[in-house]
């Protein structure tokens, strides 16, 4: 019934995609209409605060801690609490977005980003800080589902892969943005700055249309249509695509409701596996412990800090850019094994920076070498790891049980963003060779784990892949 190709992880449909024939042209082609470029764009302007907010702690350090007498402690927690937001934001993404539509919960998750911002930006005390950076975390959690399943939804399978990575473009726009401007302005001005993008994607969300999967799943047949044609194009026949999302979404409706404990299931189990092996390895590959503290990394190996998150910013977007070009070119598997290949090596490099510093070894060339393992790192992981298990996590999930799985994967992504970005300073004190050192060895696993688990679902649509993932599900 379901076949994988064991060298190249290629998935093989439970169910037989219907090749329907209508009048006028049969089954739409991806073209990229304006609707549908602009709805992803306003889209991604969330994950552009999501960007912001991750680059704002490092280049705000000083200032903060200078302005409002911040212990080394109190700054930690002022960075990490971000995480707990998201981690709260996580629980409730994908309920939220199952009854209020994707659309709603995106506007609803920016009215956080802005009251957080502002809170951020006028503080007077550590406590302001903390709930302004609460508020924008939680946000961000929302979005950090919401967005790359409204585009998965919405974009057709042969775009699909490279407009969702879009999401994670614009998040390393806004955390490259974010450390550029941040040598220039004081943390208040950039605070302000950071919730410019929220209004943009409040004003843009009431002209973009609904995703139509989500429209069909709660009974909005014509609506679904009508949201379909005009990301399609008003001349394309889009009969067969809304036959192929209708029937599967009816074969869906005839399984009971869904709970917690059934995404624990054995139809499940594949699609589980992928969805929170690839983000516990995300994060645990160390991430966000070197995008928080770049400043401060660069520093500790001997190394000018503005110079070098400069050089990052100059990187970051060029890879990710590279990571959109070739997702439904390359595919998602060789992508994801060469990016974690990439950050293994970064992390080497970093942890043998710090060894030769330690022993007193080769001191003119370590922090260079440090610097060129910050920049493998975080180039590598943009080319893929950022994005692709975002990716993934949009496409594998039936819409059924989307809500509900959509929010443990982003929930336990964002636990682990939290124990990472938290304990990252004090590992660094510990042992900044050992930290290091642990994180190559868990990207290299990564390398492994994408070899033996994570099909390659470039060119299928969301239907046929996760019936192909999650077979029992499609049963009657």
């Amino acid at each position: 019934m379901v076949k994988q190709s064991e060298e190249t992880g290629e998935l093989r449909p439970l169910i037989e995609t219907h090749n329907h024939e209508f009048h006028g042209g049969g089954r739409a082609t991806g073209s990229a209409t304006f609707s549908l470029i602009f709805s992803t764009l306003v889209a991604v302007s969330g994950s552009y605060v999501f960007g912001t907010a991750i680059g704002y702690s490092s280049p705000s350090e000083a200032g903060i801690m200078t302005d409002l007498d911040l212990t080394v402690s109190e700054y930690s927690v002022f960075g990490s609490i971000l995480t707990v937001g998201a981690m709260i934001g996580a629980i409730v993404s994908g309920k939220l977005a199952d009854y209020i539509g994707r659309r709603g919960t995106m506007g609803f998750a920016e009215i956080f980003c802005l009251l957080g911002w502002f809170l951020i930006a006028f503080s007077k005390a550590v406590w302001w800080l903390d709930i302004g950076r609460l508020l924008v975390g939680f946000g961000m959690g929302v979005i950090s589902y919401v967005v790359p399943v409204f585009i998965a939804e919405i974009t057709p399978k042969e775009l699909r892969g490279a407009f969702t990575t879009v999401h994670q473009l614009m998040i390393c726009f806004g955390v490259s943005l974010t450390w550029l401007i941040g040598a220039f302005v004081n943390w208040r001005t950039l605070a302000l700055i950071g919730a410019i993008p929220s209004v943009i994607q409040l004003v843009g969300l009431p002209f973009t249309p609904e995703s139509p999967r989500w429209l069909t799943k709660n009974g909005q047949g014509l609506d679904c249509e009508d949201a379909l044609q005009r990301l399609r194009g008003m001349n394309k026949d889009i009969s067969a695509e809304v036959l192929e999302i209708q029937e599967y979404t009816e074969l869906l409706k005839q399984l009971p409701e869904p709970s917690v404990l059934d995404l624990f299931q054995r139809q499940y189990a594949r699609s589980l596996i992928v969805g929170l092996g690839l983000m516990v390895l995300q994060q645990f590959g160390g991430v966000n412990g070197i995008a928080f503290y770049v400043t401060s990394l660069f520093t500790s190996a001997g190394f000018s800090g503005n110079i070098g998150t400069i050089a990052l910013a100059a990187v970051q977007i060029p890879m990710t850019a590279l990571g959109v070009v070739l997702m439904d070119v390359s595919g998602r598997r060789p992508l994801l094994m060469i990016s974690a290949a990439g950050t293994c090596l970064g992390s080497l490099c970093l942890a043998l920076s710090f060894l030769f510093k330690d022993l007193q070894l080769w001191l003119a060339g370590s922090p260079m070498l440090a610097f060129f393992g910050v920049l493998t790192f975080v180039g590598s992981f943009s080319l893929g790891m950022g994005a692709i298990p975002w990716v993934i996590m949009s496409e594998i999930f039936p819409i059924n049980m989307k809500g509900l799985a959509g929010s443990l994967v982003t929930l336990v992504s964002w636990l682990g963003s939290w124990i990472v970005s938290y304990s990252f300073n004090f590992l660094l004190n510990w042992s900044s060779t050992g930290i290091f050192f642990i994180f190559s060895s868990i990207c290299g696993f990564t390398v492994l784990f994408v070899a033996k688990f994570v099909p390659e679902t470039k060119g299928r649509t969301l239907e046929e892949i996760q019936a192909a993932m999650n077979p029992l599900s499609t049963k009657s």
